[in-house]
């Protein structure tokens, strides 16, 4: 059964309403396609910019405390992303103030006023914002392993983008890149909770109907190819060396994704999977280690992570592989699925509980241009998955000429590429 209202209006705007009956809060978030793969070379981290620069000031709220204060009133739960495929504002208050949070929300995404000396204000904010993840290294692992897998191009660019191209950002490229991304039909306006369908609907139409429709520039086409496994090692002094491993995939349209998903459950996705059983239990290597599968709307990749004993590097990578490999050469047993899926049952339920995260769970579908399925539809699919399947999938993915590797850590002159065969 369908528990959520999807509308298209007249200039192409997308409203996906999401009654919650006995829920005490109301989410209110826009998502607009306009993240990293959208940009050139020239404006990288404009997208993450101008994210931050819509709460730096408004036509109806010049100043960023008019902006945050009102918020703040409201009781709010209320933030913006950026990632590689959109960006996304969003506000959660109680009930009775989802018109306020509308108001907000929408005045943010419509009329920033992009302020010149805000803008400069606010380098030095992104640029710390950049040091911050360049001494985290289990966040800065998995841009340099973009970066390995994709190369030059704006799937293997960093979604902050470089100190460099922050500093020589101007007012016009703020300007220019809003008008060519931020675009009715490039925009989904989620509401989740406690609210008036009906009235809540006219509002957003009210606001809305301002917005023209306009030619959308569209992102350049991801370039997957590869011919020997690759690796990239970043030297840092550390206490622990940070990885990421793993191999190209498929986009997250792909019927064989809830394969994947059942797989990379089984393979890190949580105490009683394989890598941690193997790489922390057995091996004592690590603290964190996981898997997942990471689908874009045009590429993907199945991966795991960890933060490893240095000493003990080489054998977790080599586990790593053999469990991968294990997936080709063996199915997994009948107890191993169900336990996979029940797990992953359970996590997608409590993760949707909230009405924020059940904003996010339809508002994301619909952005990556996928048709809308219910919590239940796609446990559904979860559940039908085969042992078959799972190796048939890991067959066709975990191949040398898929698969690449990225490190931090204290090594120089450093090669794993002998050990990296599944």
């Amino acid at each position: 059964m369908k528990n959520f209202q999807k509308t298209i209006l007249k200039n192409g705007l997308r409203v996906i309403l999401i009654p919650q009956p006995f829920s005490v809060a109301t989410t209110v978030a826009v998502l607009v396609e306009a993240g990293s793969k959208y940009e050139t070379k020239n404006i990288n981290g404009l997208s993450h910019f101008l994210e931050h620069m819509c709460f730096k000031g408004t036509i109806k709220r010049p100043r960023p405390i008019d902006i945050a204060g009102e918020l703040d009133s409201l009781g709010a739960h209320y933030n913006a992303f950026t990632s590689r495929e959109f960006t996304s504002y969003f506000a959660k208050v109680r009930n009775e103030l989802t018109g306020k949070a509308l108001d907000l929300i929408t005045d943010l995404y419509l009329n920033p006023s992009f302020k010149s000396e805000e803008i400069e204000k606010e380098k030095g904010v992104i640029i710390e914002e950049i040091n911050m993840y360049e001494d985290t290294p289990a966040r800065n692992v998995q841009e340099i392993f973009m970066a390995l897998v994709y190369g030059d191009q704006p799937a293997g660019w960093d979604v902050a983008g470089t100190k460099e191209i922050i500093q020589s950002l101007k007012r016009e490229d703020f300007i220019k890149y809003r008008g060519e991304h931020y675009l009715p039909q490039s925009t989904v306006v989620v509401v989740t909770g406690g609210f008036d369908n009906q009235k809540i609907l006219e509002e957003i139409e009210n606001y809305f109907a301002v917005l023209p429709f306009s030619q959308k520039f569209p992102k350049q086409k991801v370039i997957d190819e590869q011919a020997l496994p690759q690796e990239k090692i970043k030297f840092k002094e550390s206490d622990q060396t940070h990885l990421v491993m793993g191999f190209r995939a498929f986009a997250l349209s792909d019927k064989r994704r809830f394969a994947l998903e059942v797989l990379a459950d089984i393979l890190g996705g949580g105490m009683g999977s394989r890598l941690f059983q193997s790489i922390r239990e057995q091996l004592g290597a690590a603290y964190y280690v996981n898997a997942s599968s990471d689908l874009y709307s045009d590429h993907g990749l199945i991966l795991m992570s960890a933060g490893v004993d240095h000493k003990k590097l080489e054998a977790v990578i080599e586990t790593s592989l053999q469990e991968f490999k294990k997936f080709k050469e063996e199915k997994v047993s009948a107890a191993e699925l169900q336990r996979a899926k029940d797990h992953l049952t359970g996590t997608t339920i409590l993760s949707i509980e909230t009405s924020d995260a059940l904003a996010y769970y339809y508002g994301g579908q619909e952005i990556m241009g996928l048709n809308l399925e219910t919590p239940e539809e796609l446990l559904k699919n979860i559940q039908a998955v085969t042992a078959e399947e799972i190796q048939s999938v890991a067959n066709e993915l975990f191949l040398n000429n898929n698969l690449n590797l990225a490190l931090i850590g204290p090594f120089k002159d450093k090669s794993f590429h002998d050990i990296l065969i599944v």
